[in-house]
């Protein structure tokens, strides 16, 4: 029997998938659960797993390229006499990738597979065998002829991260006198992949510059921005600016900073504490009314290095300890850049916080999100001359906030309430964000 591989929905936006690699190779084996490929998602890069045990027949859809959610990409023989068999039913070269036709309908014999996609942020310990790595990994290992069975991960819970094949195959170079191993059975060509930049205290440009008159495709990230983008364009939505002063905040920050608390992290839980007072700011707009969120989950942008943005959510802010919230900031932006997130850690945001303040931006207005009521532009913080309440001048630090909002359901006196609170919460008791 044969069945098909379909390009799976690996969350709920995505409407096509670019393959990343083909981790089988035509005629090679296939077990149930093994994974048969790595799928580029929205914002992600997942294991699609097989659920049937068999021969990977023919591939369909080659690396590098897209192909809708539900076509065809692949053909799997259950036995190693139906593999022919597979070739023949199979439609041309690009068919997968666009809506079949008639004539490309699948045969009676064949059986659709299941597929099933789990995150390569999973556990890299040995599954069935196998040893889970993140496709940045495996594709480097490819490229560098590094056994993967042989390593210890020092990923998440040991999972096998780029860092470790680099370092794998720079002993091996060093010290290497044998001929190098045959080459994968895989027809694909890999093009190394950049390690991931250590997190750094100034920000770097998110992207290299094109040459000149060069147009660029966009990443399958991108792409998913530029939907978001242009559905935030039907929502009616208005802007609330107001300066807060930081003086408080920064001497906080300065007194918890050495024990691993971030600034994003204080921001997340001021906003998230203040939204507690405001529900109404923290609610989306449905057909049938307004749909209130069960938690406060505060998204805060990100940019990638290739291109593209992520929202890393941080769930039920409100509920959780700074310290806590700070390692689970940075353990998320740390996956995020490796495209490692799992659906539910970047979709499921209730408000979302964008801070350009880091870059040395003074104001800007961020556009608001499909499926939340607002979001929250930071600019920096500087040292400004003001007047004091005795009638003096002095230099206090201030910050400019500005607070986009869907008027279908959040009205001015709302956000201008919102951003009351937060600057009192901020400017008056920021100590209490530590309790």
């Amino acid at each position: 029997m044969i069945h098909e591989v379909f390009m799976p929905a690996l969350s709920s936006t995505m409407t096509e998938g670019k393959i990343v690699s083909w981790q089988k190779a035509p005629g090679d084996q296939v077990e149930k659960g093994e994974t048969v490929l790595v799928v580029e998602s929205d914002k992600a890069d997942m294991d699609v797993e097989a659920f049937y045990s068999g021969y990977l027949a023919t591939i369909l859809v080659p690396e590098g390229e897209m192909a809708a959610v539900g076509n065809t990409i692949a053909l799997i023989a259950e036995t190693e006499a139906e593999i022919e068999e597979a070739k023949q039913q199979a439609p041309s070269s690009g068919g997968a990738a666009s809506t079949p036709s008639p004539a490309q309908a699948p045969t009676p014999a064949r059986e659709p597979v299941a597929a099933s996609a789990t995150t390569t942020a999973q556990d890299a310990r040995r599954r069935n065998g196998r040893v889970v790595v993140s496709p940045r990994a495996r594709k480097l290992a490819k490229e560098l002829k590094v056994d993967l069975s042989k390593l210890n991960g020092s990923g998440p819970h040991g999972r096998i991260v780029a860092e470790d094949v680099e370092v794998a195959a720079g002993k091996s170079s060093q010290t290497a006198q044998k001929p190098p191993a045959p080459a994968s059975s895989s027809p694909s060509v890999f093009h190394q992949p950049q390690t991931q930049p250590a997190p750094a205290p100034v920000p770097q440009p998110v992207r290299a510059a094109a040459t000149a008159g060069q147009t660029t495709p966009m990443n399958t990230l991108q792409n998913a921005v530029v939907r978001n983008m242009m559905a935030s364009l039907q929502v009616p939505s208005f802007h609330v600016g107001y300066t807060i002063t930081t003086d408080r905040l920064d001497a906080l920050y300065k007194q918890i900073k050495p024990k691993g608390v971030t600034m994003t992290a204080l921001l997340a839980k001021a906003v998230a504490v203040t939204l507690q007072k405001h529900p109404l700011v923290n609610a989306s707009y449905v057909e049938s009314g307004i749909q209130y969120s069960s938690g406060i989950n505060v998204a805060v942008a990100v940019a990638m290095a290739d291109g593209g943005l992520i929202t890393p959510v941080l769930k039920n802010a409100d509920q959780i300890d700074i310290y806590s919230l700070s390692r689970t900031w940075k353990d998320l932006v740390e996956r995020s850049r490796a495209k490692q997130l799992q659906p539910d850690e970047y979709n499921s945001g209730t408000f979302t916080l964008s801070n350009l303040g880091m870059f040395g931006v003074d104001r800007f207005d961020a556009i608001l999100p499909p499926g939340q009521g607002s979001i929250l532009a930071i600019g920096a913080s500087r040292p400004q001359v003001v007047a004091t309440d005795d009638g003096m001048m002095g230099v206090k630090r201030q910050m400019q906030v500005n607070i986009t909002c869907d008027h279908r359901i959040i009205y001015g006196a709302d956000a201008a309430a919102f951003l009351q609170d937060l600057a009192t919460l901020i400017e008056t008791n920021p100590q209490s964000l530590t309790m």
